[in-house]
């Protein structure tokens, strides 16, 4: 008989990397809703990460998966470990997050297990030239080993289509967990943030925040380069940059004095609740988590308008916050109305919060999920989903030190 994934016998197993970022936190609140429906999950991750501590820490089974962030010459040897463990966990649905574990997990598992690949945005946006045709060429041919792809978004699906990619679709929103996503006093907030109260300056300045990884696709380069009419025009407003990543270096090196740089944080959350505007300038995205959550929080937001973007704001903050990707102008000028006016601040804020609460709710993601498994598993026993996946493989050192990390 098919099993349903809210019954406890039923094995999910989750392959990402990266380990961090959104990526990171749609793992974790998929794996703590399975968790709490008593599923048996495994996650395949590189073990030394913050990701895979925070899901030990939630009673999940962690597979140590050796895998750089990006394709490369090591690529056959992370397949060949990831085809190891996935014979190891026996699962009875395979979920991959992003690129990367989408690449390695379907070279892995070549259809013969119910596979889930979630690109959490395209791989051929992020690059270019004939780095963007070879993962082009690679997700049309590779989705014929995924039983279904979920997009985040209507756009993002779009945009797989129009690039010529012939899937099985779902589109599964973002959602965000309301019980750690929610408002707070800004003055107390501030206070608590060793940062802010070490900067000298006046703790009810404005104050934009922006969280996400340092890097291209984020677009903080283009945010410094908008903050300079930002503070000719208020020049008591400051800036933090929250998160770490490649791009860290070159954007202290383009910063002026108003910036600061928080690094990595494990909470965004007080960071969100401090600001008086959150900002996500990315260059391409499925349905970014940050504006989500700084709308959780009662923050209102300015967003490039990438895929999914539309899609997670209410039409009042669309038609004010919404402007175009890589365009320094605009962004300066929907920073500066929005920081000069803090009763279109609060009122933003509140319909931002509604919007979620209503429409961008984890739990309602994590059901949809589970029904998709269900779907998959009704079309594919769990006899035959369970006999595909074979043995544990032991004939290399490498797999046997997988399968007992």
């Amino acid at each position: 008989m098919p099993q349903s994934p809210t019954d406890p016998s039923s094995r999910i197993l989750h392959i990402t990397q990266p380990v961090d970022g959104g990526v990171a936190r749609v793992v974790t609140d998929l794996v703590r809703a399975q968790l709490a429906a008593e599923i048996h999950v495994t996650v395949a991750c590189p073990h030394d990460s913050r990701l895979a501590d925070a899901l030990r820490a939630l009673g999940a089974d962690v597979r140590h998966w050796s895998a750089t962030r990006s394709p490369g010459p090591l690529l056959p040897r992370e397949v060949r470990r990831l085809a190891c463990l996935v014979a190891a966990a026996r699962p009875d649905v395979v979920h991959a997050h992003s690129a990367k574990a989408g690449l390695a997990a379907r070279l892995a598992v070549r259809g013969r297990i119910p596979t889930v690949f979630q690109p959490h945005a395209w791989s051929f946006e992020a690059v270019g030239g004939a780095m963007a045709a070879l993962a082009l060429k690679w997700e049309r041919w590779g989705a014929r080993w995924a039983s279904r792809v979920v997009c985040v978004s209507e756009a993002e699906r779009a945009t797989g289509q129009r690039a010529g990619i012939a899937a099985r679709w779902s589109v599964i929103p973002n959602g965000v967990d309301l019980e750690r996503f929610h408002p707070a006093a800004v003055d107390t907030v501030r206070a608590g943030i060793p940062l802010l109260a070490g900067a000298g300056a006046d703790p009810a300045a404005p104050l934009v925040v922006c969280v996400g990884r340092l890097c291209r696709q984020k677009g903080q380069d283009v945010l410094l380069e908008a903050w300079g009419e930002v503070v000719r025009r208020i020049p008591e407003a400051r800036l933090v940059l929250v998160g770490d990543g490649p791009d860290a270096p070159l954007l202290r090196a383009l910063a002026p004095g108003s910036v600061l740089f928080a690094g990595a944080a494990d909470d965004a959350v007080p960071w969100y609740q401090a600001a008086d505007l959150v900002v996500l300038p990315s260059r391409w995205e499925g349905m970014a988590l940050a504006p989500l959550e700084a709308m959780a929080c009662g923050r209102p937001v300015v967003v490039t308008d990438v895929d999914g973007a539309l899609e997670s704001l209410p039409t009042a903050i669309a038609a004010r916050c919404l402007v175009p990707p890589r365009e320094p102008e605009p962004l300066a000028r929907a920073i500066g109305a929005l920081l000069s006016d803090p009763l279109l601040r609060e009122s933003l804020g509140h319909q931002g919060r509604h919007h979620v609460l209503t429409t961008h709710d984890v739990r309602h993601t994590a059901d949809a999920v589970a029904g998709l498994y269900r779907e998959l598993l009704d079309a594919k026993s769990v006899e035959h989903a369970r006999g595909a996946g074979g043995a544990p493989c032991v004939e290399h050192t490498e797999c046997r030190e997988s399968i007992h990390t």
